[in-house]
């Protein structure tokens, strides 16, 4: 190792102390993803700590959600690495507002996804900055205010910067394992309408056209297209419609979420109920009407994915971490938005911990200078 590099990895131990509370600064801030103004205090902070490091700095406005903050190395191009994180979180203000230290662990709201994971990035850059390497760096790193709702406003930025990488890294919650993530479910959500004719359901049934029952025979149809052998899941999570039992309903909704493996089976499901739809509107004479369709593409595994992951592990076991590759993911995250350009990417790469998205969420912060080291060891080995 040359005597740069061990300067980085020396400069990731001296700033172990100031670890903490720089987290605490950031965990402390409510910045839930529809606290536009929490949102973009956090982005302030990571602004002010970002800064100094000699990363040219950008803010893009979100569309109703919070700014997304870009950083970029003076080398920054075509070939380069881009880090992925996110500085929203799913926690209301009021509903999960402490930082806790005690027993190997530290727990609060976002502290694991992904404000830990963020502190992650930022400990590895400026331990490189620190050595005199991080300019001549092909870095990118992007944060975004929208994540926990799907990335909808920050997608097309995610895009455009990670387009002709030479790899993408998530820094979402890291295994228990410290496995690395390299397979997750895509994501979709269709919200449908039934529209039919109101009638009394005594004196004018047979005028009445019901909502209801169409709708119905659409979600029997969707469940059906569940099939766990290949990875394909339907929930019809929320059903509503009518006025009262003796009318015949004009009107019924229903929200759905659909998750899947490969890329062809989500574009398939919503051709397949869009289908559906039809045949049942033209049977029962009332009309669907279908919005959404495919968010997240998946993040499918590939030969090149394999490989970076394999680099990232090596480095991790250096430092005393785990390694090898995580169980397919049921959820999305950025990572899925990244690999849908054709750029390989994985994800996990946040400090160990557990119960994102619960009030027992929770890091253990002895794994946040083992995680920078071995971003550090594997942005000098892809990034140079």
């Amino acid at each position: 190792m040359s005597e740069p590099s061990e300067r980085a990895l020396r400069a990731v131990d001296s700033a172990e102390p100031g670890l903490l509370p720089m987290l605490r600064r950031w965990v402390e801030i409510n910045s839930h993803t529809a606290n536009v103004e929490g949102v973009n205090r956090m982005g302030a902070l990571l602004e002010e700590d970002f800064g100094g490091l000699g990363l040219a700095s950008e803010r893009r406005a979100g569309d109703g959600v919070g700014d997304h903050l870009i950083w970029r190395t003076p080398a920054w191009g075509p070939g380069g690495v881009v880090l992925v994180g996110h500085h929203d979180t799913v926690f209301p203000p009021g509903t999960f507002d402490r930082f806790e230290e005690g027993g190997g662990r530290v727990r609060g709201p976002g502290v694991l996804d992904m404000k830990g994971g963020l502190l992650v990035v930022r400990t590895a850059l400026a331990a490189l900055a620190e050595a005199g390497l991080l300019e001549r760096m092909r870095i990118a790193v992007i944060s975004v205010g929208d994540e926990e709702i799907g990335s909808p406003t920050s997608r097309p930025i995610i895009e455009e910067l990670a387009r002709g990488a030479r790899a993408g890294l998530v820094f979402e919650a890291g295994r228990m394992d410290d496995s690395i993530v390299t397979r997750r479910k895509g994501t979709g959500s269709l919200a449908v309408t039934a529209r039919g004719v109101a009638a009394h359901a005594g004196n004018s049934h047979a005028e009445g056209v019901n909502a209801i029952w169409a709708l119905a025979r659409l979600i029997d149809h969707m469940q059906r297209l569940t099939d766990y052998n290949r990875g394909v899941t339907v929930n019809v999570g929320t059903v509503k419609g009518g006025e009262a039992k003796n009318t015949v309903p004009a009107e019924a909704q229903c929200q759905v979420d659909f998750r899947f493996e490969r890329a062809t089976d989500g574009l398939e499901l919503v051709a397949a109920v869009d289908r559906a739809a039809r045949a049942i509107a033209a049977d029962s004479t009332a009309t669907m009407t279908i919005g959404g369709g495919v968010r997240r593409l998946p993040l499918e595994r590939s030969d090149a994915s394999g490989e970076l992951a394999a680099l990232y592990s090596d480095r991790a076991r250096r430092h005393g971490l785990g390694g090898g590759e995580s169980p397919l993911v049921g959820g999305g995250s950025d990572a899925n938005t990244v690999s849908a350009v054709g750029v390989p990417a994985i994800d996990g790469l946040g400090p160990r911990g557990r119960g994102f998205h619960t009030p027992n969420e929770y890091i253990e912060p002895a794994t946040l200078v083992p995680r920078a080291k071995a971003l550090a060891e594997t942005l000098l080995a892809l990034a140079v």
